[in-house]
């Protein structure tokens, strides 16, 4: 994990977590009946609220009448309620009748620019604007998590805080938003958070099942914006110019030679240009090109490498050319990393609140998610929550038009998130009550 995880963390993690017997479980069968009752009770609102979410989808930094929706909902509810934290936010603090610690959900709330193709009834009246990425999932799950642990408050040794982040896809250009402008706004403290708890919706697992990774669960995220500075010509006479599109296509078929020539095969690589302009007219050559991509990659010390090798590429093309280019490389997002002890710790719960055949290690995504940031200040644990139909061989995948996840999923969301945070807050009063005793003996 690098630099992102220092000593002090893992001693935090041993010490706040790993301590006392494996088997301690705040959830035993009535209070876990009684869970799944609350869970039956609220499922049709819940259900409700999740399909005006995804009727009314609010691009990043913009989820003005999504946060509305959260605030009201968590006031109606009796918790304490603060607005406007890194522009949308909002978070919700809920107060157990007995002292304890607090640990925190994760819900991001902002969808995509992504015009919907699907036809059923509550399908996205945003032109343009789609929860292709189950954002709309979440948010439905941490509110009906809400809804349930409300009514557990005489059960609950310590408190619980609901976060709902904004811009998780990325703040527009020119603003600051997301997971890391709300650390710094102070969402970890007053009260300080001792775990935090995250969920994505999982296309690739079937409705009922829970995928984790012990480590690196998302890549670390980079971004380029590579600019090719060529002359114009007449289409006619290529002679005459400097055709940066041609120079464009094949700096990008080059990029894609890296993790097959250049690093070791075996390491997570994925160069991806997403966006390329350029030209002005057919019989013109193009003396601008501007492409933007992503480099994902789990390797810390390959991640720093990768920057200097497309350098070195796209120098020597643009060389050979008599060519000129600007290359933007930046550094955004950290891994995100499940700490394999946290995993020990918090797995008997997962397992306990869906079974043992449904919980099922997955491999590492070079997918990437800003909860990376919560993790590499505290305990985190975050799982893959299956959506797939049962008796179907394939979903649309995230970020598609067509992306349709299984509601049926988001009961079984909010069930594992009552069985987690109850179980972590048991876990800590135990081990304080279990430190006083000691003490005093």
């Amino acid at each position: 994990m690098g630099k992102w995880l220092h000593k002090s963390f893992i001693l935090l993690i041993s010490a706040v977590f790993l301590v006392g017997p494996a088997w301690l479980s705040a959830v035993d069968l009535k209070t876990a009946t009684a869970i799944d009752q609350e869970i039956e009770k609220n499922r049709a609102e819940i259900i409700k609220i999740r399909r005006f979410l995804h009727m009314n989808p609010e691009l990043s930094n913009r989820e003005f009448e999504t946060s509305k929706l959260v605030a009201n909902k968590l006031t109606a509810l009796g918790l304490q309620v603060k607005t406007g934290v890194a522009m949308t936010g909002v978070v919700g603090l809920l107060t157990g009748a007995l002292p304890g610690p607090t640990v925190a959900i994760r819900a991001d709330m902002d969808a995509l620019p992504v015009e919907e193709q699907n036809t059923f009834p509550y399908k996205s009246l945003n032109p343009g604007v789609m929860h292709a990425c189950g954002h709309d999932f979440h948010t439905s799950i941490a509110l009906g998590t809400a809804m349930v642990l409300s009514n557990f408050k005489d059960k609950i040794p310590g408190k619980i805080k609901f976060i709902f982040q904004p811009a998780e896809e990325g703040a527009p250009p020119g603003e600051e938003g997301g997971a890391d402008l709300m650390i710094r706004q102070g969402v970890l403290v007053d009260p300080p958070v001792r775990a935090i708890f995250g969920l994505h919706v999982w296309p690739d697992l079937r409705v009922g099942q829970a995928g984790y990774a012990p480590g690196y669960t998302m890549a670390r995220s980079d971004s380029l914006t590579l600019t090719i500075k060529g002359k114009s010509a007449h289409g006619a006479r290529p002679q005459e110019g400097i055709d940066a599109i041609v120079i464009a296509t094949e700096v990008i078929s080059n990029l894609q030679n890296i993790s097959s020539r250049l690093v070791d095969p075996t390491e997570a690589l994925v160069i991806s240009i997403g966006k390329i302009q350029g030209g002005v007219r057919s019989n013109i050559i193009a003396d601008k090109v501007v492409m933007e991509g992503t480099v994902r990659t789990l390797n810390p010390e390959l991640r720093d490498k990768i920057p200097e090798i497309i350098e070195k590429i796209v120098a020597g093309i643009c060389q050979g050319y008599g060519a000129s280019y600007n290359l933007d490389y930046e550094r955004q997002l950290p891994p995100v990393y499940n700490h394999p002890e946290f995993v020990k710790a918090v797995l008997p719960w997962l397992t306990q609140s869906l079974g043992e055949a449904n919980v099922v290690e997955v491999k590492p995504q070079l997918v990437s998610e800003d909860f990376a940031f919560y993790a590499t200040r505290i305990p985190a644990f975050y799982f893959f929550l299956g959506v797939k139909s049962p008796g179907q061989a394939t979903t649309a995948p995230l970020h598609s038009p067509n992306f349709n996840p299984d509601e049926k999923a988001i009961t079984i969301g909010i069930k594992a998130m009552c069985h987690l945070v109850l179980n972590a807050l048991e876990q800590q009063a135990s081990l304080k009550t279990q430190a006083e005793t000691t003490s005093s003996n």
